[in-house]
């Protein structure tokens, strides 16, 4: 689940760093495309909040299934009587 959110982020990053350029060059390259700057910074702008969002809730999702794999790993441990799990047969 925390690699999706990365890659979103990633991908939302992205798409931020593309309409920041857009607004250094709206108007120039194509006449055609809005020329109003700011509405690309604007954009810009809550693409970069929500990358760091998402970004933010890959981490806390990973560090929760950290917790949980090791919650599990010491449940069965203190189950089997303090013996570390592993092959059966060495």
């Amino acid at each position: 689940m925390a690699r999706n959110l990365y890659i979103l982020a990633g991908v939302l990053f992205l798409f931020a760093a593309i309409s920041f350029v857009m607004s250094l060059t709206a108007g120039r390259m194509q006449p055609a495309l809005p020329a109003n700057g700011t509405l690309w910074k604007t954009t810009a702008l809550f693409l970069t909040v929500g990358g760091l969002i998402v970004a933010l809730a890959g981490v806390m999702t990973a560090l929760f299934e950290q917790i949980d794999r090791r919650t599990e790993e010491r449940r069965l441990r203190h189950r089997d009587g303090g013996r570390r799990p592993g092959p059966r047969y060495r």
